[in-house]
């Protein structure tokens, strides 16, 4: 689809600023310490050229907004919260864990379908050893597909929100459809149930969840900690603040009041217009 065209820069410029905002954000997304660079995209993955979620999960701005909203949704609810709380070291390495998501859907998105089902198994394997006891004695297992189909909802949700605010307004209804219906190969495979293959589904599935879901202060910490973190430079603070302020924005009420965030009445026109800014710079730098 056409996007709007980038800033109006002199051509002798252009090429060098591009390649200065793509490297920013590869190495934001890529360890390079771990030898880690983009995933190639391969004709033999799970999907496709002609997929949507090809031209969603290739988009910058729509995955950071929407991995953000995602997260906030899944720490609403205690087995998830749990999870993360008791097996994870998110407090001191947040950004870590943000990029093992962002290379996961990359990689079922993207690879070759053999790299696709590998790393799909080797996350159903780290969620076969997480479990515990949640604060009211109930037991969680992180494989359960219950759980597994919560997570699934609230990323593919968040991020066919995030894509539709600030690249394809538009879309059809039998392309987002046809999305979840694409992603429902990648719950499938991690083992949730169930699995929704439309929008209307999904978002019957996360209502059907909402009597389920709390906060208490490991929520509140967990959402400072995504909300807060420092970006990896001073000169990323502005466009860290905004995207988390789009994220924040992106969320349904019912959730932004669970987690006592404010309604952003005043200032959600800036906040939307400078994010679709960004993300109209960042495809420019990607074309």
């Amino acid at each position: 689809m056409p996007y709007p065209n980038g800033p109006a820069i002199p051509r002798s410029l252009a090429q060098p600023l591009k390649n200065a905002i793509t490297a920013r954000v590869v190495a934001v997304f890529n360890d390079k310490s771990r030898g880690e660079k983009p995933v190639p995209r391969q004709l033999d993955g799970l999907f496709g050229p002609s997929a949507v979620a090809w031209r969603i999960h290739g988009d910058v701005t729509a995955m950071m907004v929407g991995g953000i909203a995602s997260l906030l949704l899944q720490m609403l609810h205690p087995a998830v919260l749990a999870g993360v709380w008791d097996h994870s070291n998110f407090r001191t390495d947040m950004h870590g864990r943000l990029r093992r998501t962002a290379r996961f859907i990359a990689t079922t998105t993207y690879a070759g379908r053999g790299d696709a089902d590998s790393i799909i198994a080797r996350v159903r394997h780290i969620h076969a050893q997480v479990g515990g006891t949640l604060p009211d004695g109930t037991q969680y297992h992180a494989n359960d597909p219950a759980l597994l189909a919560y997570v699934h909802v609230t990323e593919t949700l968040s991020f066919l929100s995030s894509w539709m605010r600030y690249a394809e307004p538009g879309m059809s209804l039998a392309d987002q459809d046809r999305y979840f219906a694409e992603m429902a190969q990648i719950a499938a495979g991690l083992g949730a149930a169930p699995i929704p293959t439309t929008r209307a589904a999904a978002r019957d599935l996360l209502q059907d969840m909402r009597p389920q879901l709390r906060t208490d202060a490991r929520t509140t910490e967990v959402a400072a900690l995504i909300l807060n973190r420092r970006a990896s430079t001073r000169l990323a603070e502005p466009l860290q603040a905004l995207t988390m302020q789009a994220a924040i924005d992106l969320l349904p009420p019912w959730a932004r009041r669970m987690h006592n965030l404010p309604e952003a009445n005043f200032t959600k026109p800036l906040i939307r217009a400078g994010t679709r800014g960004v993300a109209s710079t960042l495809r420019w730098a990607f074309a």
